[in-house]
């Protein structure tokens, strides 16, 4: 199968050994991202509201660059910081995918790059050539 590696500068590099998404046939797999602003360091908010903003964002550019698209997610993981921050993401979450929503996991966890508050990445379906 052949496997392709997926950069673009519509989102944050990477800050770490691995890319920001790998096609592999059909599929496109994401890296995590989180709410960093593309092409600096600086986080996009304080809040998980607006880090959920930013990373979606830097999730469809991701797809985007992959020949997918938000549309085409058949699964996500939520990483947060804080379980309490569920509903703020959601909420967030649910104005990206409005119709045929995606399988997604969603845990808390103790730490997350940078301290960020949230985290997600996605598998996808490429579009037909």
């Amino acid at each position: 199968m052949e496997r392709r590696i997926v950069e673009t500068a519509e989102a944050p590099a990477a800050i770490g050994p691995y890319n920001q998404a790998v096609i592999a046939g059909p599929w496109v797999f994401t890296a995590g991202q989180i709410a960093l602003i593309p092409g600096t360091k600086d986080i996009a908010a304080e809040d998980v509201a607006g880090q959920t903003h930013q990373v979606l964002r830097n999730l469809r550019a991701v797809l985007e660059a992959a020949g997918s698209s938000l549309d085409r997610v058949v699964k996500t993981t939520v990483f947060l910081k804080e379980m309490s921050d569920f509903a703020a993401m959601n909420e967030v979450y649910g104005r990206y995918f409005t119709s045929n929503e995606p399988a997604r996991s969603t845990v808390a966890v103790k730490e997350l790059p940078l301290n960020v508050l949230v985290e997600i990445d996605a598998i996808a379906e490429r579009a037909p050539a």
